[in-house]
This record gives structure tokens, sequence and C-alpha cells, in this order.
């Protein structure tokens, strides 16, 4: 790209950033967060300042956070703000330009919603600032001892705020429904780098005291912190991985072809608006595959598989930055407007990426986990895109139903109206309702008004509306079908007939993917001499790739291969991956080995972040 065109890009980028934050809608009013205390109806946080110092000695944040507000509703005399464990230690409130200390209550008790902290306002009342700590045990936050690090010289702490946790390191409105810009001052010890998912220079020297801009309105649950022993290399001008030394060579080189993911789906959905796209490569502890976090996302370790076979993550979570970041879901009830969107996004880049053969793949392994994931649901509510009321945590309903199904639905509507017309359909949705929170009503008026009314007769009201509000999945939804998977099959069907061995399945230039497909599908009953003859060719039980991994290990535990007991172990202690443990300890439930689970879970425990120690407390029924 010449100079000239790239000054008008980035020219037209922040053109139209801003004009799609001033034109940005309202925060929905017809159905409010039920995860948050927060009176957003009335009064909504605009601006966020934090002022915090790291103490690794106690686990805590300490430091202030200034709010600025603005009034929705004249006769409002209270701001209503979610907490978690904090200790609130003043509250302070502007108004005719000065600063004066105001009443607070913070309620007592406290379950997985926190505490609500009422501030009283006095007329006029611009700006709140309130003096706080964090709580060792914080649920947002993970803090890491030198020995639980690859470098074991220095401690690392990072947060985790979706989908309710951002609560427990800031006083703030802690519901997608709002959105706001922030800056922070953040203080460690100097050795240590200090991330934000902000505006940063990858080469600011380390001098223990670092300031972070985000300039686009963002919800609460994207804020995010880590501060670590952490170096940076650089994958193009706009692009990089931070990470510990050992694995960042590793880190850059499996996710090499990011600034390639950026230009497709750029190519495809409108302009990124984000400024920089960095990676950060966390601990295995992270309980995530991916965080899309602005301008830094957060990544499992256990995605570097050494052969690009799991860079869909970076594609998952880039695509979020059209899908969820820029257009976000109001409340988590709807919270397939994220992650079934990205998924489509995710595969369509997949595709202009890697090829169709490989999109293919990625799609019949996701119905796949979907189908398994709606015949487990004891409630059929729960397979409906739009989640039910009463869940206890928004992340009850984070399940393959929101991504696969969500994913399902779009490409359904890609096939009736065409790609052509469908891009073009996307992309304007994308700029419409930049930097907005939407529902799922929103969804459907614009796509009836943009795609349904225009094209009539190509899809009936109600078969959207089943879509989206209905449990289970339609007939109509799409089957794809991999060339590479049938001959899979085939070659699994020869190997559980006899007809060949592990030795010769031509498995040489297998995937990720194919390997997931062929395990999976193995038989409970499988013949042990079978299970030894694959071990034994591809030691499987003591595989690199995770996933695979999780894979055999699923398998062979169903079946009573015990040659896993010991890898399993290791595994767990090893890797804090939600996806790829919680299974793990249910299906040792589910096998009547609770004692056994729970005796790895005591070694493993310390080494997992609060989210997933929460999780598996409920399976272990602890």
């Amino acid at each position: 790209m010449s100079a000239k065109k790239y000054l008008l890009s980035t020219f037209s980028v922040i053109l139209f950033a801003i004009l799609a934050a001033c034109s940005a809608p309202e925060e929905a009013a017809n159905e409010m967060d039920e995860f948050t205390f927060a009176n957003y109806d009335a009064i909504v946080v605009r601006h966020v300042d934090l002022d915090l110092d790291v103490d690794f000695d106690n686990k805590i944040l300490t430091g202030s956070a200034e709010l600025s507000l603005e009034i929705l509703k004249p006769d409002t005399n209270t701001l209503i703000l979610d907490t978690r464990d904090l200790a609130i230690k003043a509250v302070f409130t502007e108004a005719s330009g000065g600063w004066q200390e105001t009443g607070f209550v913070l309620e007592d008790g406290g379950n997985l919603m926190g505490q609500s902290l009422t501030i009283d306002l006095p007329e006029g009342a611009a700006k709140v600032r309130i003096e706080y700590q964090t709580s060792p045990g914080a649920s947002g936050l993970q803090w890491l001892t030198p020995e639980q690090t690859a470098g074991k010289e220095y401690p690392f702490m990072f947060s985790q705020s979706q989908a309710i946790h951002a609560r427990s390191w800031v006083p703030i409105q802690d519901t997608p429904a709002v959105r706001f810009t922030y800056s922070a001052t953040i203080r460690t010890p100097e050795a240590l780098l200090a991330l934000m998912s902000a505006d940063q220079d990858p080469y600011t020297p380390r001098d223990g005291e670092y300031s972070f801009e985000m300039p686009q309105a963002i919800p609460a649950y994207l804020m995010a912190i880590a501060v670590g022993d952490l170096e940076f290399q650089a994958i193009s001008d706009t692009v990089g991985v931070y990470a510990e030394e050992y694995i960042l060579a590793a880190a850059a080189e499996e996710f090499s072809e990011t600034p390639m993911m950026m230009e497709a789906t750029e190519a495809l959905y409108g302009p990124y608006l984000w400024g920089r796209y960095d990676l950060l490569i966390l601990p295995p502890s992270f309980p995530f595959g991916g965080m899309e976090n602005p301008r830094l996302t957060f990544l499992t370790p256990t995605v570097i598989a050494g052969d690009k076979s799991l860079t869909s993550i970076i594609a998952h979570e880039l695509a979020h930055s059209w899908s969820g970041n820029l257009v976000t879901n109001a409340t988590w009830r709807h919270a397939w407007l994220n992650e079934g969107f990205t998924s489509y996004v995710e595969n369509r880049v997949m595709e202009e990426v890697y090829g169709k053969d490989r999109a293919v793949m990625e799609q019949v392994l996701g119905k796949a986990d979907l189908l398994e994931t709606i015949a487990g649901f004891e409630d059929p509510a729960m397979s409906a895109l739009v989640m039910p009321y009463g869940l206890n945590d928004p992340f009850e309903g984070f399940t393959d139903v929101p991504y696969q199904k969500g994913d399902l639905f779009l490409r359904y509507l890609e096939q009736k109206f065409g790609r052509e017309k469908f891009d073009t359909f996307l992309r304007a949705y994308f700029e419409e309702f930049a930097f907005g929170s939407i529902l799922s009503e929103d969804f459907y008026s614009y796509l009836d008004e943009n795609l349904m009314s225009p094209n009539p007769g190509v899809v009936e009201p109600e078969v959207i509306r089943a879509w989206i509000y209905d449990p289970g999945l339609l007939d109509v939804a799409p089957e794809p079908t991999s060339d590479a998977f049938t001959l899979v099959s085939e070659t699994r069907a020869a190997f559980l007939a006899g007809e060949i061995s592990a030795t010769e399945l031509g498995s040489e230039a297998w995937i990720t993917h194919q390997w997931l497909y062929f395990i999976n599908a193995l038989p409970d009953d499988m013949a042990m001499e079978l299970f030894i003859d694959l071990d034994t060719t591809f030691d499987l039980s003591v595989t690199a790739n995770a996933e695979i991994a999780f894979a055999w290990y699923m398998k062979s535990l169903q079946a009573g291969y015990l040659t896993v007991v010991n890898p399993v172990e290791e595994y767990l202690i090893r890797i804090g991956r939600g996806k790829l443990i919680y299974p793990l300890y249910q299906r040792l439930v589910d096998l009547n080995q609770r004692d056994w689970a729970l005796k790895v879970y005591q070694k493993a425990r310390p080494g997992y972040h609060p989210i997933a120690q929460a999780r598996i407390d409920a399976i272990l029924e602890l």
C-alpha cells in the first residue's frame, strides 16, 4: 500500500470511528440487564480514570476510580454501581468545580453478583471518585507466584472481566449495555511490564509506572489488565505478540498469519477501528481459549500447536473487533449477538486465509459439538439463542448454543439470500450499530427492514423468529459435509474392522481437525488392543497438542483405557483452560471416580483461576 493510500485509509478509519461513536444507539431500555445492580436507566458512566498500585505481596490493587457521569433522568440523586469484594475507603463527588466527600452504602453479603454500591449525588455532580482496594480472592484477577510462571523469577497477574467480573477490580456499571472510554495509571514493580486493553507503546521502557488511554467506548467486560515479565515481538507494523520469553518466538511464528486474517476481515466487513491488534500469551492457568479485549487479545498457550492448526482462535478473537466489541449484546441473554456473529465471521476468515476445506471441517466439528450439547440439556430452553431468565451466572449460557447455533443461523441466512447480499447486509449492520449495544429484537428489525422486506418470499418471518427464540435446532439448519472427513471416516471404519493397523492410517498429513474427527467417533467399547495400537503408534496419551490430548483422554476414560490415568492427572495440573478441564472432571464424576478427581483437584486447584475454581467446585459438589 502506498503512503498516500495508507494515510487516506487511516483518516477514513478515524473519521468512521468518530461518526459511529457519535451516532451510536442509546443503551437499550426495554430490557434491563438482570446481572447488574446499576441504575443505568437513570445515569450512565461515560469515562473511567483509574489510578492503581499493583501489590503482589498482598495480591491486591489499591487506588481510585474516577467516573464521569451523564444524567439521563434529571431527578436522579444516587449512583448505583456493581462491586464484588471491594473494600471502599471513601467516595467523593465533584460539583461546582470542587470535590467533596459524600455518603455511600455498600450492600452487605455477597454472591456471584457481588454487592451494590449506592452513592449519594449532590445536585450538579458530574464526577465521582472512589478510593478502594480489591480482595486477594477477586474473581476477576489471578495472581501467580514466580514459581507458577515459566521464568520462575517474577510474579504475574492478569484479569478476566467477562462476563460480570470487572466489578471485582473496578467499581463500575458492570453491564454490556453501558459503554465508556477509560484512562489509567498503573504502578508496578520496576522489573515488570503492565498492559491493558488500551492504546500502548510496545516498546515502552520498564520504569514501574505506565499510562494508558482507551479512546473508544467499551463495556466493562472488555476492561483488561496484565502485569508480568513480558517481552514483545512484532509480526507487522500494527500486530505483535507479548509473552514470557520462553514462548515468545514460538507464539510469533504460530500466529504469523494474523495480518492476513486482518486483511481478510477488513475486506469483508469494513475497516478495523481499534488501532493496534496485539496478542498476549498468558500462563496455562488462563481459563479460556482467548478473550477479545480490544487492542490486546488474551490467549491460552494451549493453542500453540506448532502447525498453525488451532489458529482459528485468532480469527475468532479478531472477529470480535466487529461482532461483540463494536456491536455488543445489551444483556447476556442475547450473547449470541456477540458469539454467533463472531463464529460466522471467524469461519469466513478461515475460508479466505486457509481455504474452504478447512473452514468446512470446522463447521462439521462445530455442529457435532452443538448437537451433543443440546442432547445433554435437562432444560430445553437452554438451546434457544436467547437465553432464559433466571440463570445464576451468565456463563451458564455460554455453551455451544450461542456460538454454533448462532453461526448456523447466519449461514442459513447466507444460503437463502446469497453470499453477496448477505455480506453487504452484515457490513452495513456493523456500521449501523457501531459502538452500540443491542438486543435480538433490534437485529430482527434491522434484518426485516434491510434484507427480508426488500427480498420478499425468501424467508418467512416465523422461521426467523423460531431460529432466535425457539429451543432446539431447526430442520432447515445447514448440513456441512467435508470430503476430508469422509476419507477419515473410511479410514476409521477400516481400522475398526481390522483391515488396517494404526501404522497404515495414512495420517501423516492430518491436521488437528482430522484427528479430532477420527477420535471423537471411535466407539466407547473399542477393543483395548486398538487403543494400545493407536497409543503406541502415535503417543496420543502424551501428545503436546492439548486439543487432541483432550479428545483422547475423554474417549479413553469412557472406555476404561487406564494408561491415560497419569497423563490425565498431569494435564489437569498443568492446564487451566475451562474447555479442556471442566469436561474431564465431569467425565470422572460420571464414571464414579469423584474421589480420584478430588485428589487431583486438590493438587491442581491452587494454580487455577478463580473462575475455574468456582466451576470445578460445583462439578465436584464441594
